[in-house]
């Protein structure tokens, strides 16, 4: 099975989808390292702000279909 994304980078429109494409991986790397973050503030610091902004996290990934699972392996 293949996939093929096309985008005419003559286009503004499809210069950013392009962007957004190829950046999508370091955007999965960014909020996996700020959620490693927050899990170390939370367990080692006993930072209860830490864990429920974690827990917020995890929300708005889930309410938008993401989860780090499907994004970094």
């Amino acid at each position: 099975m293949k996939a093929i994304l096309k985008f005419d980078l003559n286009e503004q429109d499809d210069i950013l989808a392009h962007k957004r494409c190829v950046k999508s991986l370091d955007m999965a790397l960014v909020l996996w390292k700020v959620d490693q973050y927050l899990r170390s503030e939370s367990k080692y610091k006993d930072n209860e702000i830490a864990y429920e902004i974690r827990e917020k996290l995890y929300e708005i990934m889930s309410d938008h279909g993401l989860s780090f699972n499907d994004l970094i392996v």
